[in-house]
């Protein structure tokens, strides 16, 4: 991995700022920097889009910033990451396939009265469909990207060739799910299954996005029957 991360960022030094970098905000993220942690004063809405916001910068913007700023090859470096559009026929199949079962399980997902409780992070995202869509728009860009740039980009494309596939797949696949302790147990084992599956997909496309569309679709759908729900019941 060290030889891998020094030829994508071009030094030692980046080599370490990223791996620290990366190791920080997801322990910030997941503790003081929580979305539970800031509503704390009241501002549940401004709350959940502070930790989008957060979870963008220090999962997405800074890392880049540091593999820009450092590589010799920027956008081979980033391309290497995740951030290209990779095998394109490929991917549009999986979303095409995907997709559907993505909307389904958000559909199923959205019955869980546990999953209700928890989600839209912020209630107050119902409360218009010009809120709500903000919102959404905000949770695919800022998060869902983030996400799955950290977790199958940098977690996981530069295990593969110093420690082979399957043990790549495991390393993100463990933290992504560790990461949703506190979540419904249902969504902890789902977790568990994507973790695999999107980093499948990842590795065969060589590219993030498929997997950012179909993570997000399946979270944004969650949200979505949740809203309608809310809006029918008012």
């Amino acid at each position: 991995m060290e030889l891998w991360l020094e030829r994508v960022a071009g030094s030692g030094l980046a080599t370490a700022l990223i791996t620290v970098e990366v190791s920080l905000a997801l322990t910030l993220l997941a503790t003081v920097l929580h979305f539970r942690r800031l509503r704390r004063g009241g501002r549940d809405l401004e709350a959940v889009f502070l930790y989008f916001i957060l979870f963008f910068v220090l999962l997405l913007a800074i890392p880049c910033l540091i593999t820009v700023l450092a590589a010799s090859q920027p956008a081979v470096a980033l391309s290497s990451l995740g951030l290209t559009l990779g095998r394109t026929r490929l991917g549009l199949f999986i979303l095409a396939a995907g997709i559907p079962v993505a909307i389904v399980s958000g559909f199923i997902g959205s019955r869980d009265p546990e999953m209700q409780k928890l989600y839209p992070f912020s209630k107050k995202a119902c409360t218009n469909l010009a809120t709500f869509m903000l919102y959404e728009t905000s949770y695919l860009i800022l998060y869902y990207l983030a996400w799955e740039f950290s977790f199958r980009g940098l977690l996981f494309f530069p295990f593969i060739p110093a420690l082979g596939l399957l043990p790549a797949l495991a390393v993100q696949t463990i933290v992504s799910t560790l990461y949703h302790i506190g979540h419904p147990d249902s969504e902890v084992f789902a977790a568990f299954g994507a973790g695999f599956v999107f980093g499948l997909i990842a590795y065969a496309t060589h590219s993030i996005l498929y997997t950012t569309v179909l993570h997000a679709a399946a979270g944004i759908s969650t949200d979505t029957f949740l809203y309608f729900r809310t809006r029918s019941q008012a």
